[in-house]
Order: structure tokens, then C-alpha cells, then sequence
């Protein structure tokens, strides 16, 4: 009897330890139950149907690729959002960004606009985790190759390349977002440039200016179209008549500080009156037509005022101080990192805003 009794207390001691092993305790049992079932996941299959669309039409909806109508990425993203699909899971973690930067722009000695730009996109990377790097590249090299080398998660690409080279990096179908340059439904980052010029075009005219030149560079390039465009503009918007032989472009076979110092002398040269100011497209033209000036006797600002766009640091230091239009060249590649990594339309356009900063060059001293 009594080992009778042992083998029943030993048995249930083993049945109490087994249920509470396998019986789940209260916070437990409330997870699980608080869980959803597998099997009401939203899918990106459950999306499609309620779209209407196929599952590689959302996949590039979400993933803002281009390829699609703005009306049926809405209608994605709505069935989306209504549904609580997270879209998040279609958009890998970007690791890797490559900056690329024309051949053109690359001597970052003679134009350092665009190192300004690329140590904004180093820090915005650096905050987040990214490994930047930056590939040059002209219009007869394997963009593509060079690319695999690289293997980026995303591209930023500044200023300007030529549309062959962009299609091909579209096709790439990798995140990319454009710096200081402008195609249609691609993400960009832009300074405001038409107003930048429009701001130059004020202060000149408010110093009595009337015959103001331009040297422009080529408006394959969005930002000096846009700067061109504003100049333009500025005439009408004052009731002043444009004179079209006081716009000069460089010679695209010389390299931009000559062909700068050409234009000019091609102003100080031309028959008629003078201009009695210039406004150049960036303060290095606006630099070289300074230059020009002062090896020709031409007295700046008292018989032509210029005035550049950019304030590059060397502006400040000129003789005599440059006037300008300030940009904040780290904020555009800051900006363009923010917007790769951003649930945005791809057709988004930022736009950041300039201002006017008057120097020397522009100003007269009264007596």
C-alpha cells in the first residue's frame, strides 16, 4: 500500500509539472491570442487584386520606379494605405549610395561648387549609415560597368549628363535622384534658379543698371537654362526692353575660366554702347569676366558692375568682392539623400531657396 501511494504522488507531481510546461500563463495566453493568424497578412497579391493591376505594377508603385501613370501609382498606393499593407518590405535598405558627377565638373580646383555638394551627401550618409562613393564618368565610357564596380543601392547623380547616359542609369531601375539637374518623373533636387536670377536682376536695375549683359554657358545644362530663363524674365517683369546681343554664351571649346574672359571681351568689343553691368551664370565666369575687365582699364563697379550666382568662397576675396547669389551647396546634396530615402512621388521636384548677397562689385560708393 504505501508503495502503491508513492507511485500515484510521483504520478501526479509528473502530470503538474507537464501542464505547466505546456499551458501557457496568462500574459502568454494574451499574446497569443492579441496575434493575428498568419493567414491575414496583408500580401502584395491582396493589393494587386484590389487595384486591379498586376503585382509588378505595385512593386514599382511602392517602390516609386518609373514606367507608370501618376493616376495608377494613386490608385496603388490608396489600395495600399486602405488595406495596412506595409510597403516598407518592398523597399530594401539603401547601404550604398554612388555620386556621379560628369568628367566635366570633376575638377573640384577650378569649379568647387560641386565638392560643396558631394560633403553634404557625405554627411547625410554618414548620419544614416550609408557607404557614399563617387565615380566620374564621360559620354564614351561603360557607365554600366563602372556601375557593377561600384554596386550601389542608389544613385545620386549631379549636374549634368548627357540624356543617353540617364536613360541608361534609369533602366538600371535602381533608387536615383538628380542634384542640380531636372528630367521629367525622376525625383530632384534643385536650387530655385530662375529666382536667384531674378534677385540679381532687381539689384541691379535698383543701382541704376539698365544695359545688363549676360554670360551664359550651354543650356543643355538645367540650372544655367533656368538662370537664363530668369534673366530673360527679369526685363519684361521691370518694362525694360531685352537686348539679345547683351547674352553671350562660352565657347564650349574652351575651358570655362577662357571662355568667360572671351565673352567678356567680346562685350567690351562689341559696336554700340557698352552694357553698364554683367550678370554670369556662376561666380567662377563672373571671376574671369572681372578679370577681363581690369586688364582692359574697365572700372568695376563704377563703369560695369557684375554680379555671379553660387557665392563659391573665393567670391568674398576678390578685388574687388564679388556680388552674389548664395546657395547652400550642402544642403542640395543633403537634401538629395533625404529624398532617395523619402515614400515620395518620383516625379518630386525640392526646390531650396537662394538669396542675394551685395558686395563691391555692384555697389558705388557715393562721394
Amino acid at each position: 500500500m504505501r508503495v502503491f501511494t508513492g507511485v500515484v504522488s510521483a504520478f501526479f507531481r509528473l502530470f503538474r509539472l507537464r501542464f505547466t510546461i505546456q499551458s501557457p500563463g496568462p500574459k502568454h495566453r494574451a499574446a497569443a491570442f492579441a496575434r493575428p493568424p498568419a493567414s491575414m497578412a496583408i500580401t502584395i497579391r491582396d493589393v494587386a487584386r484590389a487595384a486591379s493591376v498586376s503585382i509588378g505594377t505595385v512593386s514599382r508603385a511602392l517602390k516609386n520606379q518609373p514606367g507608370l501613370s501618376e493616376a495608377t501609382r494613386v490608385r496603388v498606393v490608396k489600395a495600399a494605405r486602405e488595406l495596412g499593407y506595409d510597403a516598407a518590405q518592398l523597399r530594401p535598405r539603401i547601404r550604398r549610395l554612388t555620386f556621379l558627377l560628369h568628367r566635366q565638373h570633376n575638377n573640384f580646383a577650378v569649379s568647387p561648387f560641386f565638392s560643396h555638394v558631394l560633403h553634404g551627401v557625405e554627411d547625410a550618409c554618414r548620419e544614416r549609415g550609408i557607404v557614399p562613393s563617387v565615380l566620374t564618368a564621360g559620354p564614351t565610357e561603360d557607365v554600366i560597368e563602372q556601375m557593377r564596380l561600384h554596386a550601389p543601392d542608389a544613385v545620386a547623380i549631379a549636374g549634368f549628363v548627357e540624356p543617353e547616359t540617364l536613360a541608361t542609369l534609369v533602366a538600371m531601375q535602381r533608387p536615383l535622384v538628380l542634384i542640380d539637374l531636372w528630367a521629367p518623373g525622376l525625383r530632384s533636387v534643385n536650387l530655385d534658379n530662375a529666382a536667384g536670377a531674378a534677385l540679381a536682376m532687381r539689384h541691379l536695375f535698383e543701382q541704376g543698371r539698365k544695359r545688363v549683359a549676360f554670360i551664359g554657358g550651354s543650356l543643355a545644362h538645367f540650372s544655367i537654362a533656368q538662370r537664363a530663363l530668369g534673366y530673360r524674365r527679369a526685363f519684361f517683369e521691370a518694362g525694360l526692353l531685352f537686348d539679345p546681343s547683351l547674352e553671350v554664351t562660352i565657347d564650349a571649346g574652351l575651358d570655362p575660366d577662357s571662355g568667360a574672359a572671351r565673352a567678356m571681351q567680346q562685350l567690351l568689343d562689341a559696336p554700340g554702347p557698352r552694357p553698364d553691368a554683367v550678370f554670369a551664370y556662376n561666380d567662377a565666369a563672373a571671376l574671369a569676366a572681372l578679370r577681363a575687365c581690369f586688364a582692359r582699364g574697365v572700372r568695376v563697379p563704377e563703369d560695369i558692375a557684375v554680379i555671379g550666382f553660387d557665392d563659391i568662397p573665393a567670391a568674398a576675396h576678390a578685388t574687388p568682392p564679388l556680388s552674389t547669389i548664395s546657395v547652400d551647396k550642402e544642403a542640395l546634396g543633403r537634401r538629395g539623400v533625404e529624398l532617395l530615402l523619402e515614400d515620395a512621388p518620383a516625379e518630386t521636384e525640392v526646390r531650396l531657396p537662394v538669396h542675394l548677397i551685395a558686395r563691391a562689385s555692384t555697389l558705388v560708393k557715393t562721394p
